[in-house]
């Protein structure tokens, strides 16, 4: 049965976790090697994997309430602590920022991505679409403390030589700079980037003929931390993968093994979740469950339809699989080398899920059809491009409303799971449901590893402050919420909340919202049903007050009149597309140039030759 663990003191300032940090820093355990073999000496300091899904939906982990396969993912969570009330952004690289940094995404140049920034807010402090330099990665601090630092998979924090992750304090990194590509060839996203950004330590990079992406990006990880393993050094490793970002991809047999799955749709799935996230203790019992506006009635599509929507969610689920058994992969390699008790593991996703269907206007279908294989059977497989849509993030969600790019906790909630399993001091199967936030695993680590955080500067320079909050206390099992009654902001595209307590203030832009703020109480009310706006009108207004000073604070801007991330996104695309047809017309216009010239210059050749024959016969009559 599942610890819970619940307390009422919150300390105030983070020096008071020192006596903590010292703690566990003198309780850190040698790497009990495999029966039979030889174990390296193990380092003091513990080795650091982050675990970093993408687009994985609160309840896309099977211990969380999935009802496809995680066992790996499940396992970690046994040997450690499930945080049920865990918040990120509601997009990818804001909250890949903040993981890194432990700084609000506004604070650290994501304040919007590349393809969702309006033209109106595009070079505005704390609009870079990168990761800025007023700030200091986790890798930077970990490197400077003696650890071996690597990065694999998906970065997008910014693509130029300065803020690849070799530059942001990654000693090895293979690393993708968008926010997505194909999972089985270097291959873009069709109509959103001209080519699969992947580099190696900064040069351009070649992926193998075998390639599929969970495979690649934990067996490369393996590959970097036993290419330095007799430095003696301890190791930080981020495995960014690109499950289950679009396409949604996966090999055959595991698309195969929930070939009997989802025919009964998506509003089915979401109400079976929400049972067994209550089951399992990471959700409370009987909450309202909200309806989303954007999600067909199963029972009104189409057999054809129907038949192409189980699919996809088959191909969601064996990719899902497809990259826990990776996860489980590089666990018992580090069993088997002895690393494993003295490893700290973080797992999280970096957004809710992913809820844009790309098919939904005629000029998408067309450009996609000519090139991938939309066909049902190959949903899923090579040279496909599929998504969820709405109707199944929502289910990925559940019992939660909203999804990716929304500040309804369906886009913010997500899984985290911290293990530690040779530290006894962090509980097996414990969960808490109080308020954590992305910007606190920063601090989490280093004071687990005994590294202290800088205060705002860093190697001479004035930079932007951790505001995170360490998270120990919570492992331990001696506090609540590090975030206590503190205020906590967020915003981005527009959606915005304020967490304070129990209670969260937001506002959603359309197609989710209404642009109007309402009041939820998130112990009793998670899934958002009920707006006590009016009922709570003193906290409504404070909060309001608390909003508006985060905003003013972090620079926030206003958005544009009708700004919608889905348009921005789409409007992106169509511009990618339309570089990409113009390069197309160019190139074929330049074919038809090559070949009138050659053509041109073969008529005068046979001219001049008929000239001359003429000449000679000329001479020759006369």
């Amino acid at each position: 049965m599942a610890v819970r663990v619940r307390a009422t003191k919150v300390p105030g300032r983070r020096g008071r976790f020192q006596r903590t940090a010292i703690i566990l820093s003198g309780a850190l355990f040698a790497a009990t090697p495999v029966q039979g073999q030889q174990a390296p000496t193990a380092p003091l300091q513990p080795n650091i994997v982050i675990l970093l899904a993408d687009d994985w939906g609160f309840s896309d982990v099977g211990s969380f309430g999935a009802e496809f396969a995680t066992p790996n993912i499940d396992a970690l969570a046994a040997a450690g602590m499930r945080f049920s009330n865990f918040h990120v952004a509601g997009s990818c690289s804001p909250t890949g920022a903040m993981l890194q940094t432990g700084v609000m995404n506004h604070r650290n140049g994501l304040g919007n991505m590349p393809e969702t920034i309006p033209d109106a807010h595009r070079g505005k402090p704390g609009y870079d679409t990168v990761m800025n330099h007023r700030v200091v990665t986790i890798a930077q601090l970990l490197r400077a403390a003696g650890y071996r630092t690597y990065l694999t998979g998906k970065w997008h924090l910014g693509s130029d030589a300065t803020r690849l992750p070799e530059a942001r304090g990654y000693d090895r990194a293979f690393s993708l700079a968008d926010a997505g590509a194909d999972n089985f060839e270097q291959r873009p996203i069709e109509g959103m980037y001209d080519t699969a950004a992947w580099t190696e330590n900064g040069k351009p990079a070649t992926l193998p003929k075998d390639y599929y992406s969970s495979h690649f990006v934990v067996q490369r990880m393996i590959d970097y931390i036993d290419a330095d393993r007799n430095s003696g050094k301890p190791f930080l490793a981020s495995i960014n993968f690109l499950a289950n970002h679009i396409p949604v991809q996966a090999p055959d047999s595991d698309i195969a093994r929930y070939s009997a799955m989802y025919r009964d749709g998506w509003t089915v799935l979401r109400q079976a979740r929400a049972k067994r996230a209550a089951a399992m203790g990471v959700m409370p019992a009987g909450i309202p469950l909200s309806t989303m506006a954007t999600t067909r009635d199963w029972h009104k599509l189409n057999a054809g339809e129907r038949a192409v929507a189980s699919r996809v969610m088959q191909a969601y689920a064996g990719m899902a699989t497809a990259m826990d058994r990776e996860v489980g992969r590089l666990v018992a390699h580090l069993k088997a080398s002895g690393d494993y008790d003295n490893t700290i593991f973080i797992f999280l996703s970096d957004n809710g899920a992913e809820p844009t269907d790309p098919f939904n206007s005629r000029r998408n279908r067309l450009f996609l059809g000519l090139e991938y294989d939309l066909s049902t059977t190959n949903i899923g497989r090579r040279g496909s491009f599929s998504a969820i849509g709405p109707g199944w993030a929502s289910a990925a969600a559940s019992p939660l409303s909203g999804y990716k790019f929304s500040a309804a906790e369906g886009g913010l909630r997500v899984p985290l799971i911290i293990a530690w399993p040779g530290n006894r001091q962090i509980r097996g199967g414990g969960i808490s449901d109080d308020l954590a936030h992305v910007t606190d695993i920063l601090p989490t680590l280093t004071e687990l590893a005994g590294v202290p955080v800088h205060g705002g500067t860093w190697q001479g320079k004035t930079v932007e402050p951790v505001t995170g909050r360490s998270l120990v206390p919570v492992l331990t099992g001696r506090a609540g919420s590090v975030h206590g009654d503190t205020p906590l902001g967020y915003e981005l595209s527009g959606n915005a909340a304020l967490f304070r307590g129990d209670y969260k203030l937001v506002r959603n832009l359309a197609p989710t919202g209404d642009g109007r703020w309402r009041l939820y109480d998130m112990k009793r009310d998670p899934g958002e049903t009920r707006d006590l706006a009016a009922a709570m009108p003193g906290r409504f207004a404070a909060m309001m007050v608390d909003y508006r000073a985060y905003a003013k604070a972090n620079g926030v801007l206003d958005m544009p009149a009708g700004y919608t991330a889905d348009e921005q996104i789409n409007r992106y695309a169509f511009e990618q597309q339309g570089k990409k047809r113009l390069i197309r017309l160019g190139l074929w216009v330049g074919g038809i140039g090559l070949l009138l010239s050659a053509l041109v210059w073969a008529w005068r050749r046979r001219r001049r030759a008929r000239r001359i024959d003429q000449a000679k016969t000329d001479m020759v009559g006369s």
